[in-house]
């Protein structure tokens, strides 16, 4: 061959062009069902908010040809896609799986709910089962009722006619309640029939408005409470006695189960349209010897979420 040709030759040979590995995107891996896999932490507040940019790599050296970083911009994004994607299911999910108060930024009061102090029930005297305790047959509250009625919450102005005497209710004060004179004689015989042994008590005015009353009331024997409360003071479709300020109910099936005490026998009531000049709401709560009788009070309409948290914890005290 002669130089001419050796050089010819040379010329046409293409120079070897730089490979560019794309990084392989691997998919998600498939969701296992809410009840196998735990609740994914919680992202912190911002991120509930700005789903986090997917980082892009480096910039490559070497320039690429125009279909390869086409395709690497279509991996890229749709990599980006994925992760948002998962991103966000983790998010929905851990936030539906907890409570309220857990999620930063909605553990507040903004839906209406009070700010109760922390609650501790009061020590059992050594060797004393709770009330719900299998040994505890005839569903005994051993501690100190007048220490289990629900404090009131921050900001509340407290009623002084439900202090009682050393903290003892007297049973007139609790009929007065009751808006007809006759159903006051009826359950004043019921309850001295069914041995009554004391009344505690506490109510109070929130700033807005509403009025709210507990009455805890203890009897012998579980059954004897089992059986003023079915028996007498929770009608099917409305309380047997009506108290004042409303002679309309009908049962509060907006009531969430969630916010239901296991063990504890709940009975909640709401008056129904026309409130007149207030709606009242009304409860009784079931817990092995002592029955309590919650009744909230609110011109226009009483919130049903401070009537369902005041329910929930007074029925936690008793269980």
């Amino acid at each position: 061959m002669t130089d001419q040709q050796q050089e010819k030759a040379v010329e046409t040979v293409p120079e070897p062009r730089e490979t560019v590995e794309i990084p392989a995107v691997e998919p998600p891996a498939p969701a296992e069902s809410p009840a196998a896999v735990p609740a994914p932490p919680l992202l912190p507040p911002t991120a509930l908010h700005e789903p986090e940019q997917a980082q892009e790599p480096d910039p490559l050296p070497v320039p690429v040809k125009k279909d390869r970083r086409v395709l690497r911009a279509v991996l890229r994004w749709s990599a980006a896609v994925v992760v948002f994607a998962v991103v966000g299911a983790g998010t929905a999910y851990g936030i539906t799986d907890m409570k309220r108060t857990d999620v930063p930024g909605l553990g507040t009061a903004s839906d209406g709910r009070w700010d109760y102090p922390t609650l501790t029930r009061p020590p059992l005297p050594k060797g004393s089962p709770g009330p719900l305790a299998e040994a505890n047959r005839s569903g005994s509250h051993f501690a100190d009722l007048r220490a289990l009625v629900l404090p009131a919450p921050k900001g509340a102005t407290g009623d002084k006619a439900l202090d009682g005497s050393d903290g003892w209710l007297a049973t007139k004060v609790f009929l007065a309640e009751f808006s007809a004179a006759d159903d006051r004689t009826l359950l004043a015989q019921k309850l001295t029939d069914d041995g009554l042994r004391h009344i505690a008590a506490r109510g109070w005015t929130t700033p807005d408005g509403t009025h709210t009353r507990i009455y805890l009331l203890q009897f012998d024997t579980g059954t004897a409470a089992d059986g003023l409360v079915s028996g007498n003071l929770a009608g099917y479709a409305s309380p047997t006695y009506p108290v004042n300020g409303a002679d309309s109910y009908a049962p509060d099936d907006d009531f969430p189960d969630a916010a239901k005490v296991t063990s504890v026998s709940s009975v909640p009531y709401a008056e129904v349209k026309p409130y007149g000049a207030e709606q009242v709401r009304l409860a009784f709560v079931t817990a092995g010897d002592t029955v309590a009788m919650i009744v909230q009070s609110r011109k226009g309409e009483a919130n049903p979420v401070p009537f369902q948290q005041t329910v929930t914890l007074q029925s936690q005290l008793l269980g």
